[in-house]
Protein backbone atom coordinates (compact mmCIF):
# COMPACT_ATOMS: atom_id res chain seq x y z
CA UNK A 1 0.00 0.00 0.00
CA UNK A 2 2.94 1.91 0.31
CA UNK A 3 3.67 2.52 -3.37
CA UNK A 4 0.01 3.49 -4.22
CA UNK A 5 0.35 7.14 -5.82
CA UNK A 6 -1.87 10.01 -4.42
CA UNK A 7 -3.54 11.39 -7.84
CA UNK A 8 -4.46 14.51 -6.56
CA UNK A 9 -1.15 15.25 -5.15
CA UNK A 10 0.04 14.31 -8.08
CA UNK A 11 -2.22 16.23 -10.19
CA UNK A 12 -1.55 19.83 -8.20
CA UNK A 13 2.01 18.84 -8.77
CA UNK A 14 1.96 19.27 -12.27
CA UNK A 15 -0.24 21.80 -12.58
CA UNK A 16 2.15 24.26 -10.05
CA UNK A 17 4.75 22.79 -12.28
CA UNK A 18 2.68 24.05 -15.44
CA UNK A 19 1.97 27.17 -14.25
CA UNK A 20 5.48 28.09 -12.94
CA UNK A 21 6.97 27.21 -16.56
CA UNK A 22 4.44 29.60 -17.97
CA UNK A 23 5.20 32.09 -15.74
CA UNK A 24 8.79 32.04 -16.50
CA UNK A 25 8.20 32.26 -20.11
CA UNK A 26 5.97 35.22 -19.94
CA UNK A 27 8.98 37.03 -18.06
CA UNK A 28 11.43 35.90 -20.76
CA UNK A 29 9.04 37.46 -23.31
CA UNK A 30 8.73 40.51 -21.92
CA UNK A 31 12.44 40.79 -20.68
CA UNK A 32 12.68 40.05 -24.09
CA UNK A 33 10.87 42.63 -25.58
CA UNK A 34 12.46 45.21 -23.13
CA UNK A 35 16.22 44.06 -23.38
CA UNK A 36 16.73 43.52 -26.80
CA UNK A 37 14.42 46.28 -28.64
CA UNK A 38 14.00 48.55 -26.25
CA UNK A 39 17.71 49.36 -25.22
CA UNK A 40 18.63 53.23 -24.94
CA UNK A 41 22.37 52.71 -25.10
CA UNK A 42 22.53 51.21 -28.62
CA UNK A 43 21.66 51.71 -32.42
CA UNK A 44 18.26 50.40 -33.04
CA UNK A 45 19.11 49.66 -36.82
CA UNK A 46 22.88 48.15 -36.14
CA UNK A 47 23.15 47.59 -32.59
CA UNK A 48 26.26 49.35 -32.26
CA UNK A 49 27.21 51.05 -28.68
CA UNK A 50 25.61 54.94 -28.53
CA UNK A 51 26.22 57.03 -25.62
CA UNK A 52 23.22 59.58 -24.58
CA UNK A 53 25.24 62.74 -25.52
CA UNK A 54 25.75 61.06 -28.91
CA UNK A 55 22.39 60.93 -29.73
CA UNK A 56 21.21 64.18 -28.67
CA UNK A 57 24.11 66.04 -31.11
CA UNK A 58 23.27 64.34 -33.80
CA UNK A 59 19.62 65.15 -33.71
CA UNK A 60 20.21 68.92 -32.96
CA UNK A 61 22.21 68.80 -35.95
CA UNK A 62 19.97 66.99 -38.20
CA UNK A 63 17.24 69.41 -39.89
CA UNK A 64 15.53 66.13 -39.88
CA UNK A 65 13.48 64.60 -37.34
CA UNK A 66 15.27 60.93 -37.06
CA UNK A 67 12.16 58.97 -34.89
CA UNK A 68 15.05 56.08 -34.06
CA UNK A 69 17.76 55.75 -31.66
CA UNK A 70 20.22 55.86 -34.52
CA UNK A 71 24.17 55.66 -34.75
CA UNK A 72 26.05 58.72 -36.39
CA UNK A 73 26.48 56.07 -39.75
CA UNK A 74 22.87 54.85 -39.42
CA UNK A 75 21.51 58.65 -39.10
CA UNK A 76 23.16 59.11 -41.72
CA UNK A 77 22.20 56.44 -44.05
CA UNK A 78 18.60 57.30 -42.73
CA UNK A 79 18.56 60.80 -43.94
CA UNK A 80 20.08 59.72 -47.67
CA UNK A 81 17.20 57.04 -47.64
CA UNK A 82 14.61 59.52 -47.08
CA UNK A 83 15.99 61.59 -49.65
CA UNK A 84 16.27 58.91 -52.04
CA UNK A 85 12.43 58.88 -50.87
CA UNK A 86 12.18 62.93 -52.36
CA UNK A 87 14.04 61.59 -55.83
CA UNK A 88 17.10 63.41 -54.19
CA UNK A 89 19.69 61.67 -52.01
CA UNK A 90 23.83 61.72 -52.76
CA UNK A 91 24.76 60.33 -56.01
CA UNK A 92 27.95 59.32 -54.60
CA UNK A 93 26.54 56.67 -52.68
CA UNK A 94 25.90 54.43 -55.36
CA UNK A 95 25.39 51.16 -53.34
CA UNK A 96 22.33 53.13 -52.38
CA UNK A 97 20.41 51.35 -54.69
CA UNK A 98 16.75 50.26 -54.70
CA UNK A 99 17.62 47.03 -52.97
CA UNK A 100 19.06 49.34 -50.59
CA UNK A 101 16.18 51.07 -50.06
CA UNK A 102 13.38 48.09 -49.98
CA UNK A 103 15.91 47.21 -47.03
CA UNK A 104 15.34 50.40 -45.04
CA UNK A 105 11.60 49.97 -45.69
CA UNK A 106 11.47 46.52 -44.68
CA UNK A 107 12.97 47.79 -41.57
CA UNK A 108 11.14 50.24 -40.66
CA UNK A 109 8.00 47.88 -41.43
CA UNK A 110 9.53 45.83 -38.85
CA UNK A 111 9.71 48.61 -36.60
CA UNK A 112 6.42 49.74 -36.86
CA UNK A 113 5.11 46.12 -36.60
CA UNK A 114 7.15 45.84 -33.02
CA UNK A 115 5.47 48.69 -31.78
CA UNK A 116 1.64 47.18 -32.92
CA UNK A 117 3.15 44.13 -30.77
CA UNK A 118 3.53 46.14 -27.83
CA UNK A 119 0.49 48.19 -28.06
CA UNK A 120 -1.78 44.69 -28.50
CA UNK A 121 -4.46 43.85 -26.20
CA UNK A 122 -2.67 40.50 -25.35
CA UNK A 123 0.83 42.39 -24.69
CA UNK A 124 -0.96 44.63 -22.50
CA UNK A 125 -2.99 41.93 -20.51
CA UNK A 126 0.73 39.98 -20.39
CA UNK A 127 2.08 43.20 -18.57
CA UNK A 128 -0.83 42.91 -16.14
CA UNK A 129 -0.94 39.50 -15.22
CA UNK A 130 2.94 39.98 -14.48
CA UNK A 131 1.89 42.99 -12.55
CA UNK A 132 -0.38 41.60 -10.80
CA UNK A 133 1.46 38.49 -9.49
CA UNK A 134 4.83 40.07 -8.89
CA UNK A 135 8.07 38.50 -9.49
CA UNK A 136 7.64 35.73 -6.50
CA UNK A 137 4.37 35.06 -6.76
Amino acid sequence: MANIIQLDKKLKHTKEKKAEIIKKRKILAVQKVFQCMQCAFKCEKCGTQIQPEEQRQERAVSALRIPYRFCESCSEEYADYIERLKGRGDSEYYWHNEIWIELWRKWIDYQGVIDSYLKSKEFRQLLEELKDTGPNK
